[in-house]
């Protein structure tokens, strides 16, 4: 078994301080996986934490919220962007989709991040 696995952005993200919102650019070759998506009310959002050093993927405890008063646990039991793979994990709200633009409320990736997948949620 291999121990590589190749992952190819199918967007990423933009995000617009002003209203809260987030517009997700999906690009061109992928435009034909968003059909139907507008039926959707709310879609979970796969992107990859791109500001996080290697440094920071080989923190494997964390504190909590970063509360330096409360204990140390493993990364695999917060929610912590702290670990191995820093890939994200997010539940939001279709508002509409334009074209290959989606916009979404409630991302909480960093403009720029690249997107991985979306599924319907």
């Amino acid at each position: 078994m291999s121990s590589t696995i190749e992952l190819r952005p199918i967007g990423r993200v933009q995000v617009r301080e002003a209203d809260g919102a987030s517009e997700i650019e999906v690009h061109e070759q992928f435009v034909d996986g968003l059909e139907g998506v507008d039926e959707q009310e709310y879609l979970w959002v796969l992107y990859w934490m791109h500001e996080l050093g290697p440094e920071d993927r080989q923190t494997l405890r964390a504190h909590p919220m970063g509360d330096r008063d409360r204990p140390k646990r493993g990364v695999f039991a917060l929610h912590s962007p702290m670990r191995p793979n820093p890939i994200g994990l997010t539940r939001v709200k279709l508002l509409k989709r334009k074209g290959n633009r989606l916009h979404v409320e409630g991302l909480d990736a960093r403009d720029g991040s690249p997107v991985l997948d979306i599924k319907s949620g």
